[in-house]
């Protein structure tokens, strides 16, 4: 009996043993795991040169760079990027002017780098920068020609005694008035003689923060549209007041809310049709108190029964007037602490 049991042990052992070598022979296993690793291998491969062709079309190279690389080539090294990646230009989309006054600071260069991304993002846009300087800077020029926009630099200087805080007369210019009014300028004489294109006229100045949607939100402007603006007047945001008929019909503000447009420079848009059907609706340079440049040059296209509420009926923040704080530089000029030739 003790025999029988371990002769049925030494069977139920081997077995297996057996019909697996069987297999073995029959299915050649050892090739199998071969080609599978060879297959991850390439799948590997793949997927990095995938990877660098997309990366590499965001840099503007050419991907064949990146496969020498791969391959043991020496990397080259790239010491200029211009950056190419708004979205293709549609004949069936209204165009965006953006005019954007600026003027010499320390924060002006990151200002217009933040700025400049967001509207990378944006289709149809035109940008028009208009430096406040006697000549336009190669800052702002080299900042431009490497954007990848399509974009028209201006300047004209404010003479000092127009400048805020110096002028001898109550009513001076609040920073800004001659570099939008040129702006305006360029706009009219860039379609005096030919049909103006679809598209709105919006004035966004370079320390504010922007949403895509706003973008989105004003192209189809018929006359003026208006939304919210955060962080002004003290407030978390001002607003325009719309009735239940989605009508404007005064304005959410604390200071003088009696203006005839109570609003801030970020919060419309104008058709460009409407700027180019009133040549003489510009920002005004004399007798216009502070807080009223706006209506300076709304009063000349609008009244308040042709304004678009935009932003859901005015009740959604898609603007912010952010300001960049200002850099504390207390360690400069001190024994030329840093280099003056490196552009900050």
């Amino acid at each position: 009996m003790l025999r029988r049991r371990n002769l049925l042990t030494t069977l139920l052992i081997a077995l297996p043993w057996a019909l697996l070598l069987t297999l073995w022979h029959q299915y050649p296993t050892t090739r199998y795991l071969s080609l599978l690793r060879k297959e991850t291998d390439e799948n590997v491969t793949s997927k990095a040169l995938l990877n660098g062709t997309s990366a590499l079309k965001e840099e503007g190279l050419p991907s064949c760079i990146r496969q020498q690389q791969s391959i043991g080539a020496t990397p080259k090294v790239i010491q200029n990027y211009v950056y190419s990646r708004p979205p293709p230009w549609s004949d069936a989309l209204p165009t965006i002017f953006v005019i954007t006054p600026t003027y010499t600071r320390p924060v002006q260069k990151a200002e217009l780098t933040r700025l400049a991304n967001t509207f990378l993002h944006v289709q149809n846009l035109h940008w028009v920068v208009v430096e406040d300087s006697p000549r336009r800077t190669n800052l702002v020029s080299n900042l431009l020609e490497k954007a990848g926009l399509n974009f028209t630099h201006l300047n004209v200087e404010t003479p000092k005694s127009l400048k805020l805080g110096l002028s001898w007369i109550p009513s001076h210019t609040p920073r800004g008035t001659l570099q939008r009014n040129l702006g305006l300028h360029w706009l009219r004489d860039s379609f005096s003689n030919t049909a103006p294109p679809e598209g709105v006229v919006y004035f966004a100045d370079d320390d504010n923060t922007y949403s895509l949607e706003l973008f989105e939100e004003m192209r189809y402007t018929r006359r003026v549209s208006v939304w919210p603006v955060a962080f002004v007047g003290g407030l978390r945001y001002e607003s325009p007041k719309v009735s239940p008929a989605g009508k404007v019909v005064g304005w959410k503000t604390v200071f003088d809310p009696n203006r005839p447009f109570a609003i801030d420079m970020a919060g419309f848009a104008i058709s460009i049709k409407l700027i180019l059907e009133k040549p003489q609706a510009s920002f005004k340079l004399e007798g216009v108190k502070g807080g009223y440049q706006e209506t300076s040059l709304l009063k000349d296209l609008v009244t308040m029964d042709g304004l678009e509420p935009k932003a859901a009926n005015c009740t959604k923040v898609l603007v912010w007037h952010t300001r960049t704080e200002r850099p504390t530089l207390v360690n400069e000029g001190k024994r030329g602490f840093t280099d003056p030739r490196v552009e900050v």
